[in-house]
């Protein structure tokens, strides 16, 4: 049946290994096409000095979300913003998606439009062009498919691979709350199907249940930096938890890395739930994916134009490779960082 008939777990590999292993031999034919796998987006040439910036993303049922307490509306949303984030990761402005759907018969037409409604109010919110798409039938799970495609000069292009030691770490927003609300929501599901007559117990996790269910992208703390002149030196978007993103950053750089806790955004709402379930709020931090907020690094000589721009806080700074990835605690005690975060297989 295979060619090659050794065999080796997907799980063996992770999900980055794994699209190491597939991509490793792609080579690019087409002048146009200027940067294949390994950022956000990939890019493209477009007219003149322009350049199209593309990213696609899949959301499974039963992997990715959970319909026992996602609306559909609400998924619509969010899965726009997570390929959206990917964009402005880039330093780009998004222009288009497309929308592929995979259902099965469970889902009746008027499921569909409230799922189609979410995502009509992403594109209205950041200003997007739906464009096509595809359907198709599932034999059971809900299958969603985004592609996003942007624009942006390529003087304004930002990679993952553009920090320098000394540079500042920085990050918008806060961290962790939307895997809290994850969190949340999975006790009062299990509470349910132990017992369908309590009901949830939310009303005191709205904060941080939003930011689970409908996140928002980094889009205004973006053109805050372009307004101040600031171009990061680097940048991702946390997707998939804080310390697995600082290891993509500093090893597509060829820098360490040097964090301190104390410095970590976290919402008291965040860092409440977070003891109350018993987990170490700074852990959450660096662990808890789907953020959507930005990661970045840039120039010491921005430090007093940056710290006056709302919502971005510096956390750290790069070091030499060759000294490795650590945290400092409240404490002063100097912690190895590792590469926690979301697991896809």
């Amino acid at each position: 049946m295979f060619e090659n008939n050794s065999r080796t777990e997907i799980n063996e590999l992770g999900e980055f290994g794994l699209i190491k292993k597939l991509t490793e031999n792609i080579i690019l034919k087409h002048q146009s096409s200027i940067l294949g796998v390994g950022d956000d987006c990939a890019v493209i040439s477009a007219e003149g000095s322009f350049r199209k910036v593309i990213t696609t993303d899949m959301l499974v049922e039963g992997v990715h979300f959970d319909l026992s307490y996602t609306p559909l509306k609400h998924l619509g949303y969010k899965a726009v913003v997570a390929n959206l984030s990917d964009i402005f990761a880039m330093n780009a402005i998004p222009e288009q998606i497309t929308v592929s759907v995979a259902m099965s018969n469970r889902f009746s037409v008027e499921a569909l439009e409230e799922l189609y409604e979410g995502i009509y109010l992403a594109c209205d919110k950041y200003n997007i062009d739906l464009i096509g798409g595809d359907t198709s039938n599932s034999k059971q799970n809900l299958i969603l498919s985004i592609t996003a495609i942007g624009v942006a000069h390529e003087n304004e292009l930002v990679y993952r691979n553009g920090a320098k030691e000394n540079d500042l770490i920085c990050v918008t927003g806060d961290l962790g709350a939307a895997y809290m609300g994850l969190q949340i929501l999975e006790r009062e599901k299990r509470i349910f199907i132990e017992n369908p007559n309590v009901q949830p117990d939310i009303q005191h996790y709205d904060f941080i249940i939003g930011k689970q269910l409908k996140p928002e992208c980094a889009n205004k703390e973006l053109a805050a930096l372009k307004l101040a002149g600031i171009k990061p030196t680097s940048l991702i978007d946390i997707s998939d938890g804080l310390a697995s993103e600082l290891f993509h950053l500093a090893e597509q750089s060829g820098v360490g890395v040097i964090i301190y806790e104390e410095k970590l955004p976290i919402d008291q709402q965040t860092f409440d739930t977070a003891i109350e379930l018993n987990l170490n709020p700074p852990t959450v931090a660096f662990s808890g994916g789907e953020d959507y907020e930005l990661l970045f690094t840039i120039k010491q000589d921005d430090f007093e134009k940056i710290k006056e721009i709302k919502d971005i806080h510096v956390i750290g700074y790069c070091t030499p490779a060759a000294e490795g990835m650590f945290s400092y605690t409240k404490s002063g005690t100097k912690l190895s960082l590792e590469k926690q975060g979301y697991k896809a297989f």
